[in-house]
């Protein structure tokens, strides 16, 4: 698990972009931004990136769940109040979306609904991907909660999707051949196997734990594996992503491994230094 000493604190803080940099509150040029953390509520950040720069906007804000961040916690809300919520901040992340930009919106079965209502307002809903979060805690009276929800939309029907990248390698059952020769998949020496198109339910995620390189003491961190899938799809190379919730900063660290730029906006400090240690091993 990555943690940090205060010597490092004091090191990866200097690196960050404060609200306190724009005191006029212009709009930042967006060569300042890219590959940058920002530290503080996205409102005060928002309205000072460029519109219309962005590629790919993955979003993970808290579930509708009671949840402790690192001191910063949020609490359960209804329905109607959870959407309030998403309205108080989507419109201004939304406006610096390119018109051929992609959205990826994390959620889980308790708030998946307002996040429908709330992209089929501005954007172009395409799918909902189901991952398979095998950490969830057992219930006795109740299923056990062992997946979330990633919703995908575009803001028009002009946008970027590499599937080639994201084609998954499946072992093949019933290997059928043509001619004698293989068709449509490969004899390998750990078997046969077959590229495939992505399907919107995925099985081959780990979350992180303890031993695991990528680990922080974040509650919900995600899978660089997962975010990896959502960049390699929807952000061409060279391209910006931009995760106004960047928490530990998988979305940055993914976006860096991949040759793709970043703008991350976290307000909980704690998770900024993690995110800029994690960038430094990068």
């Amino acid at each position: 698990t990555i943690t940090l000493t205060d010597e490092e604190r004091h090191f990866y803080q200097a690196q960050l972009l404060e609200p306190s940099a724009n005191p006029d509150k212009i709009p930042f040029p967006l060569s300042q931004l890219q590959n940058k953390i920002l530290h503080g509520d996205l409102l005060q950040f928002m309205d000072l990136l460029p519109p219309s720069c962005v590629d790919l906007l993955i979003l993970d804000p808290p579930y509708n769940m009671a949840k402790d961040f690192a001191g910063m916690k949020f609490s359960s809300l209804s329905d109607e109040e959870y959407l309030d919520y998403l309205e108080s901040w989507f419109p201004s992340v939304f406006r610096c979306l390119k018109p051929t930009g992609s959205i990826y919106l994390c959620g889980d079965w308790k708030n998946s609904a307002c996040l429908y209502f709330l992209l089929k307002k501005y954007a172009i809903v395409r799918n909902r991907i189901v991952w398979q979060r095998e950490k969830g805690r057992g219930a006795k009276a109740n299923w056990k909660n062992a997946c979330e929800d990633i919703w995908f939309a575009t803001c028009s029907q002009d946008f970027y999707f590499d599937v080639e990248s994201v084609k998954q390698k499946r072992r093949v059952l019933a290997p059928y051949r043509q001619e004698g020769k293989p068709k449509d998949w490969q004899e390998t020496e750990e078997g046969r196997f077959r590229l495939t198109h992505p399907g919107n339910f995925w099985d081959d995620i780990s979350v992180p734990y303890w031993s695991m390189p990528e680990n922080t003491e974040h509650p919900t961190q995600k899978p660089e594996k997962l975010i990896a899938k959502l960049i390699l799809a929807s952000c061409p190379p060279e391209g910006l992503v931009l995760d106004p919730f960047l928490g530990s900063g998988t979305s940055a660290v993914v976006a860096k491994k991949l040759g793709r730029h970043f703008i991350g906006v976290e307000q909980n400090l704690e998770y900024c230094l993690l995110a800029q240690k994690r960038l430094a091993l990068a």
